[in-house]
């Protein structure tokens, strides 16, 4: 049983590597890492290109967690999908083939939570856009959602068998999205962090520039 663990580790990190924002920007001739906030996620990527290449970062990064937590529920059933989904989160923050200069996690962690429990992962998400909506900071958003997420699997699976190995990946899980988020944490502490205008997002980067 453990090399099943072994293999779900090792391709659940190497998924992660595949970095949607990093190919997505590549379309348009430039390294998204070098733009922005400097992170290969969805946020940046929408800040920087626009509305239609974050949306393909977002479900990009969220299919490659899935297929990653998907395969660990093949080989080893429902610890085995966390353990996929996990990894997969950690080789997206911080990809050895990318220098380890990643994103955030959120939109991977979207995808492990989706083949977890889906109607948990839509929920979580209407909470991000509903906050992001309202206060224009998508780092408070993500932060909020990452802290809501143990909670909400602790009301979900109470009577579980695997109870504690569901409430230990959320929290963990969370702790990794949290902690990717430090810088905007303190910048949201010293009142400078950067609010997003949603109805100034582009839909998509003028191609005729560059």
């Amino acid at each position: 049983m453990i090399w099943r663990y072994a293999v779900i580790a090792v391709a659940g990190y190497l998924l992660g590597n595949i970095s949607m924002g990093i190919i997505v920007a590549s379309r348009y001739k430039m390294d998204i890492r070098n733009y922005g906030s400097g992170n290969a996620g969805t946020t940046n990527v929408l800040r920087t290109l626009g509305w239609l290449p974050s949306a393909a970062t977002l479900v990009g990064d969220a299919l490659k967690s899935f297929a990653a937590a998907s395969l660990g529920w093949w080989l080893a059933g429902d610890p085995g999908l966390l353990v996929g989904g996990l990894c997969a989160v950690v080789g997206h923050n911080w990809p050895v083939f990318n220098g380890f200069r990643g994103g955030k996690g959120m939109a991977c962690a979207l995808g492990m939570v989706c083949a977890l429990n889906w109607p948990v992962a839509l929920g979580l998400l209407g909470v991000e856009v509903l906050i992001a909506g309202l206060t224009g900071y998508v780092s408070l958003a993500s932060i909020v959602t990452s802290a809501l997420f143990p909670v909400v699997i602790g009301f979900i699976y109470p009577e579980s068998g695997n109870f504690w190995v569901y409430l230990s990946f959320a929290i963990v899980l969370a702790a990794i999205t949290i902690f990717s988020h430090r810088s905007n944490i303190r910048r949201l502490i010293n009142g400078n962090e950067n609010r997003i205008n949603f109805k100034k997002i582009r839909v998509k980067p003028d191609e005729t520039k560059g």
